[in-house]
């Protein structure tokens, strides 16, 4: 894994350090991912597989992340948990 740190521009935009960006190509999608005080970033291309998986992955994390917020959550025994889980 690597770690660096970066600037955002008074409009918004962000450098990638240069080391990190090896696949990346001018006009590639990038998925951005919001959660607090996190920022994703996915190089997200239509060749990706996993793409819409984890597009959708991410949507439904960030509206369970809301109704949990908001105290919209059940608390069940982890048997029980995983049994609803089973027949999604």
């Amino acid at each position: 894994m690597e770690v660096a740190i970066t600037r955002m521009s008074s409009r918004g935009q962000v450098v990638i350090p240069a080391g990190m960006r090896d696949d990346l190509h001018e006009g590639d999608k990038i998925l951005v991912i919001q959660n607090k005080d996190q920022i994703i970033l996915k190089k997200a291309t239509k060749a990706d597989k996993n793409f819409e998986k984890d597009f959708e992955f991410a949507k439904r994390t960030e509206d369970a992340w809301k109704s949990y917020e908001k105290g919209e959550f059940v608390s069940m025994p982890a048997v029980k948990f995983l049994e609803r889980l089973s027949k999604c």
